[in-house]
């Protein structure tokens, strides 16, 4: 039986001066699943990324990650294992794709950071599979936000991670890419890896997500697949009465719509 990639256990976390609380019993990511991560607004969805990622430390709880207590690894070695996208993507300096692609290998580089034929490996099935081959040379200020987005997401593929963790990853794309990133995410967990995304998109995380996390408040209101999580009665009780809900005709999987309307009031 395959065991969680990243498990958190227990985990509790407030922030200074706020009575805000995430407080969660337990989340675990298989290899070769994608967990679809939802909720409104301040539910919690990038706060338990980034105690998933180790960029933030749980007040209790604990993160394991291929099995080892997060607390007790190195960046570098966590950077084998798991690769983490965070919502906000800053580059100080003008590099080119290819060198922030290239970035992405520094968990494998020893000594004086000379690249060996693996790593220049790495970094072209990177930029394939992210459809910037022939963007390589071109310097980041030159790309739009979607592009830049894709970089990043390049450059921890050349991690060759474990586990992927992405924030909001294509707040910033239009439909066409969006579709096209959620499927390179589903090659993706075909490959063995295991993925956990967080979105606003509940039609993106129904139709490319094996199961779900709906966040409320901090807390885990409902999580299973997806037609288990988007049903009716929990659409009303997270997100009011602002929504419909519909069948996808290929998938058959939840469909959410808005209202043209007004809300009913209760």
């Amino acid at each position: 039986m395959n065991k969680p990639i990243i498990e958190l256990r227990d985990i509790y976390y407030c922030y200074p001066d706020s009575e805000w609380e995430l407080s969660l019993s337990g989340l675990a990511i298989m290899p070769g699943e994608v967990v679809g991560i939802i909720g409104p607004n301040g539910s919690g969805k990038s706060t338990l990324l980034r105690i998933a990622a180790g960029v933030l430390s749980p007040i209790k709880g604990d993160v394991y990650l291929a099995g080892s207590d997060l607390k007790q690894m190195d960046r570098r070695t966590i950077a084998r294992y798991m690769g983490y996208l965070p919502q906000e993507l800053i580059s100080v300096y003008d590099y080119t794709v290819e060198d922030i692609v290239r970035m992405g290998r520094y968990p494998y580089i020893k000594g004086f950071g000379a690249f060996k034929e693996p790593d220049q490996r790495a970094v072209i099935r990177s930029l394939e599979r992210t459809d910037l081959t022939e963007f390589k040379h071109r310097r980041l200020s030159s790309l739009s936000g979607g592009e830049k987005k894709r970089v990043f997401l390049a450059s921890v593929l050349a991690q060759e991670p474990d586990i992927l963790l992405l924030d909001e990853p294509t707040s910033a794309l239009d439909i066409h890419r969006q579709v096209y990133f959620f499927r390179l995410l589903r090659e993706l967990a075909s490959d063995g890896l295991g993925i956990g995304v967080v979105t606003h998109d509940l039609n993106m995380a129904s139709l490319f997500s094996d199961r779900l996390i709906l966040l409320l408040e901090g807390k885990c209101f409902r999580s299973g697949t997806p037609g288990e999580v988007l049903d009716s009665s929990v659409l009303k009780k997270v997100y009011g009465d602002g929504l419909l809900l519909n069948k996808h005709p290929e998938s058959h999987r939840p469909a959410v719509l808005p209202r043209i309307g007004p809300e009913k009031s209760s």
